[in-house]
């Protein structure tokens, strides 16, 4: 293998990585998708282009174990969608399974460790049952070289133009365009390849890293559009590529005439829309050149492109319409992959210039310099902007997340004997990506939960007087400035005898003490604690749930249960948007000051009845508009002994869920821009705090947790400095 070549691959592998992983998840979503339709061509075409793009791409790579076993893979889905194949259950199950190894093999790639001989084996297996399920050797062998069919019919054959244009950042991004021609030989016959060096520049302006290459040439191939277009995948955005089809007439031409975008000369229109090659186009341009060294008159281009290329009058018309019409221009929307890392580290930096411009605003009023507080105002206000749209560029749809678990309810549902349909809801909320990633693993282990725990099988559901297949939705949706993420079944619900029972067997509950509904639940969180009556692979060793809620905490989030038996059961996940930076509103207590995200603020009452209605312990009741209102004073609450309190305390009205509380503190300090920090140590003990942040002035601030304050607001019978300090 050249140099180059090497050079290619290391540069353009992660590239082709990322993209075949997604084209692999795609694949597994629309065999899902395609077993409640199994007949919409639609799906089924789009899950062959799938399989074919993963297996093109590859063998520009050279990777011959992925591209021969996604042949065989291809082969059969050619068959299912053109009817020759049903796609029934153990079909479904089979091109899973395929999909399994062909996503091994995409990770195998990425590394230089040597074959699995383990899957190996099962890859071999599986293309025994692939080649059985074609019911003939359709299947054929690949190519020794890459892996490819080894042949195409030549009856099938037709002669396609291409012309291709490559951007001058192509050899950058590690691109060969020699590379790609090699690989296009592999679907046919390339002639008549011509390089057009009209965009070389002259030797003493050339850039060795640029490239300025164009080619035209036939492809005489049994292959269609698609299948050529792929070849250009990993180069789409850094190339002009145009295809012009064998029996392409002029209704055809005017068409896609049409539907290019804006271009200002009328020979660029022609030749971006197939009807002239960039060769032909010279030959004319050189002709007008001719006759005005001549000095006779110059005929217009679109006239000499009728009469010496054969241009039908229709398409030179289109053109000039076209032309026409070049102010008028549309929306260019391209995407950029940016890696995480890089945007995790912009994020950072601008927290820090977020805490910079405080402290800057801080001295700014300090001075009284009314000018310069003004200026440092609108700062503020554009990092604000800045900060918005840079969070922006971390939202994702948690449905991208949901989608993954089709496939963990269908294979966990057959392992256990039962019939669930998985319903999603809210797929397109945003979440912060470092959220969803770290989310992904306890919502796994709650769904498989669901599915063990909590559905019943057929027969039980039929003497329950229910229909036979169980009901599981995952739903997400804004609520209160977070996110609430649901998984509810129409289960047999939580047994809370079982688990009490089981709570005074391990010593969790004193025997004989009847907690509360909520607390008897929220005993399925504790360490080791299991109902299950004997181990299985799901369940049945204790461990888990208690590392859900840790995890979840670990979060900033929650996690609570409720059930009713016979009936089913839900569990809410609570979650803040973002773990960076977040709108706050400052309030103080003495010499200390605390931070509530803003979303959950829903008033603030002032007054002296405010501290008038507080108990000695800290916690009381006020009427607000009719309803009794929880409150609880930080000071009690902390301990707080840093200042005597003020005569005229204040209540800020807090949201968390479906429920409102009052937290009683003495200075409302406004609106703050807040980067989140985590905890220390020392600090970690505390409950009702997710995090701290560092003011302009130097001072640290702390986070409230506002679910884990509502617990304490809604508890007044306990200790609440006790509750307050007891470790997490």
């Amino acid at each position: 293998m050249r140099d180059q070549d090497q050079d290619f691959i290391a540069a353009a592998l992660p590239t082709f990585i990322s993209e075949a992983e997604e084209q692999v998840e795609r694949l597994e979503q629309l065999l899902l998708e395609l077993e409640a339709a199994p007949g919409d061509r639609e799906l089924l075409d789009t899950l062959f282009r799938c399989a074919h793009t993963v297996k093109g791409s590859a063998g520009i790579f050279g990777l011959d174990a992925l591209v021969g076993f996604t042949h065989h893979v291809e082969t059969l889905l050619d068959q299912v969608r053109e009817g020759r194949r049903a796609l029934d259950g153990g079909l479904s199950t089979l091109l899973l399974q395929c999909n399994d190894q062909i996503r091994r093999l995409v990770a195998a790639a990425s590394s230089t460790r040597p074959d699995d001989p383990d899957g190996a084996a099962e890859r071999s297996r599986l293309q025994e049952r692939l080649a059985s399920a074609c019911g003939s050797a359709a299947a054929a062998p690949a190519r020794a070289a890459l892996a490819l069919p080894v042949s195409l019919t030549p009856a099938g054959e037709r002669l396609w133009h291409v012309w291709v244009r490559f951007g001058t950042d192509t050899l950058r991004n590690g691109m060969d365009p020699l590379g790609l021609l090699n690989y296009l030989q592999t679907l046919g016959r390339l002639e008549h390849i011509v390089c057009d060096r009209a965009a070389v520049p002259e030797l003493d302006a050339l850039d060795a890293e640029s490239c300025h290459l164009a080619f035209e040439f036939g492809l005489r191939t049994a292959v269609g559009r698609e299948e050529i277009e792929s070849a250009f995948s990993f180069v789409r955005e850094d190339c002009e590529l145009h295809l012009i089809e064998p029996d392409a007439g002029p209704e055809q031409f005017v068409a896609l005439i049409q539907s290019l975008p804006q271009h200002p000369r009328l020979g660029d229109i022609l030749v971006a829309a197939g009807a002239i090659s960039q060769a032909q186009l010279h030959a004319a341009l050189a002709e007008q050149d001719r006759s005005r060294a001549a000095g006779v008159p110059t005929a217009p281009l679109g006239e000499i492109l009728k009469e010496r290329a054969g241009v039908p009058a229709a398409v030179v018309d289109a053109a000039l319409q076209k032309q026409a019409r070049h102010g008028d221009s549309g929306d260019d929307q391209r995407v950029i992959r940016v890696q995480a890392d890089r945007l995790d580290a912009v994020i950072n930096l601008l927290g820090e210039l977020v805490i910079a411009g405080a402290g800057a605003s801080e001295l700014a009023r300090q001075a009284r310099q009314s000018r310069l507080v003004q200026a440092n105002d609108q700062i503020s206000g554009l990092v604000e902007e800045i900060r918005n749209a840079t969070l922006q560029l971390r939202m994702v749809p948690i449905g991208e997340t949901f989608t993954r678990f089709r496939r963990v309810v269908r294979d966990t549902a057959a392992e256990l004997g039962k019939a669930v349909q998985l319903e999603i809801a809210g797929g397109e909320t945003e979440l912060d990506k470092a959220m969803v990633e770290r989310i992904a693993d306890p919502l796994m282990h709650l769904v498989r939960n669901a599915l063990d725990h909590g559905l019943e099988t057929a027969e039980q559901r039929r003497a329950a007087g229910k229909r036979p297949e169980g009901r599981l939705v995952l739903s997400a949706c804004h609520d209160g400035g977070s996110i609430l993420i649901c998984i509810d079944d129409d289960g047999r619900g939580v047994d809370r005898e079982r688990v009490l029972q089981r709570a005074w067997d391990k010593g969790l509950v004193e025997p004989g003490v009847v907690p509360a509904e909520a607390d008897i639940l929220g005993l399925i969180f504790e360490p080791g604690f299991s109902t299950a009556e004997k181990v299985t692979n799901l369940s049945g060793r204790g461990v888990g749930m208690d590392v859900v809620r840790r995890n979840i905490e670990a979060l900033r989030g929650s996690v609570a249960i409720t059930s009713e038996a016979g009936r089913g059961t839900r569990i809410e996940i609570r979650l803040p948007l973002t773990l960076a930076i977040i709108d706050g509103f400052l309030v103080g207590v003495g010499d200390s000051r605390f931070i509530f995200p803003l979303d959950a603020v829903v008033e603030v009452i002032e007054g002296r009845s405010a501290e008038a209605a507080m108990q000695p312990d800290g916690s009381g009741v006020l009427a607000l508009r009719g309803e009794a209102l929880p409150v609880l004073s930080l000071r009690h609450l902390y301990e707080l002994d840093d200042g005597a309190a003020t005569e005229r305390a204040s209540v800020v009205v807090i949201q968390s869920g479906a429920r409102r509380y009052g937290v009683l503190v003495d200075a409302l300090l406004g609106q703050h821009q807040t980067v989140i920090k985590p905890l220390g140590r020392m600090l970690r003990m505390l409950r009702g705090m997710s995090g701290s942040s560092i003011l302009g002035n130097g001072e640290v601030a702390l986070i409230f947790d506002v679910e884990a304050l509502r617990r304490f607001a809604e508890q007044p019978a306990q200790s609440v400095p006790a509750r307050a300090l007891a470790a997490r």
